[in-house]
């Protein structure tokens, strides 16, 4: 691994299933812009109740992106 320095794509992906769900969308539509994905972070995580069920989730996150050296 070289020195880098990351761009912070920041997020956030909503899922009806799971918050793994959730995390996977965001992370596939930041893979539409950008190559080098490398890691990512979750800030915070929400979900949404409807008739006393749990509707879907919400994660926001941030994702660190690089250009090759």
């Amino acid at each position: 691994m070289t020195n880098r320095v990351y761009n912070i794509i920041e997020l956030v992906g909503t899922s009806e299933h799971s918050i793994e769900n959730a995390i996977e969308q965001a992370v596939a539509q930041a893979s539409k812009g950008h190559q080098k994905l490398d890691w990512f972070e979750v800030v915070q995580t929400r979900g949404f109740i409807q008739e006393k069920k749990v509707k879907y989730y919400q994660v926001h996150m941030k994702i660190g992106c690089y250009d090759e050296d």
